[in-house]
């Protein structure tokens, strides 16, 4: 069983939950943190040191309060993690339930475990941990047993994401168009942007602009 292991969680209740399910699995060290800056410092720490940590167990969501940050959510701390400690085992412990973002969290931050905060999520937590020390691939609570070969989001790409996001806070076609300019995202016209719309509205059946990011808030896509 993995030997070290470190929790970025901001709940009190919930850390302690964590914690009593890793006591349970006789892990020997257990360090628990409430920002994400502060688990990246102790991940550094204990490379530095020549005793790095097995597994990272964290939630997504972070409140904020006085304290300024650098990483403001799991997905960034996660991010970090990676670029110094490439190997480092990762289980995501969320209330997040959005497919898209989901299988972000697998195929571009290599998370080996995802499992969702619900009625039985403790339970499902020890079975992940024992899962993913036994070097399973692709770990999901069962609530989230959706399929990953499901191929009906795979054909959105970051282009599309970006637009829907621009969409989603009010900007209108010409402001796409510069913004996509200024950041040198091609094509950036504003016909091959309409173009893109109207194809997202079409394969998400969507009516209008409202409806169709009504329907990428749904997906978890903006």
């Amino acid at each position: 069983m993995f030997k070290r292991v470190l929790v970025a969680e901001d709940l009190d209740s919930i850390s302690i939950a964590v914690v009593q399910v890793l006591e349970e699995l006789k892990i020997s060290i257990i360090d628990h943190v409430k920002y994400c800056d502060e688990a990246l410092l102790k991940i550094k720490k204990a490379l530095q040191e020549g005793e790095p940590y097995d597994l990272l167990i964290s939630d997504l969501s972070f409140k904020t309060d006085h304290r300024k940050v650098n990483l403001s959510n799991g997905e960034e701390l996660i991010e970090a993690a990676n670029a110094v400690q490439p190997n480092l085992k990762k289980i995501v412990f969320s209330i997040e339930d959005k497919s898209f973002r989901i299988k972000t969290l697998f195929n571009d931050f290599g998370v080996n475990a995802y499992v969702s905060k619900g009625r039985n999520s403790i339970t499902e937590l020890k079975n992940a941990v024992e899962a993913v020390y036994r070097n399973e691939e692709k770990i999901l609570s069962s609530d989230l047993a959706f399929n990953f070969n499901d191929k009906t989001l795979i054909e959105i790409e970051s282009y599309d994401i970006s637009i829907l996001k621009l969409l989603a806070q009010g900007y209108i076609l010409e402001n796409i168009s510069k913004e996509f300019k200024e950041l040198s995202i091609a094509p950036n016209g504003t016909s091959s942007i309409e173009k893109r719309i109207n194809k997202l509205k079409i394969y998400f059946k969507a009516n209008n602009n409202v409806h169709l990011i009504a329907i990428a808030k749904d997906f978890g896509l903006v």
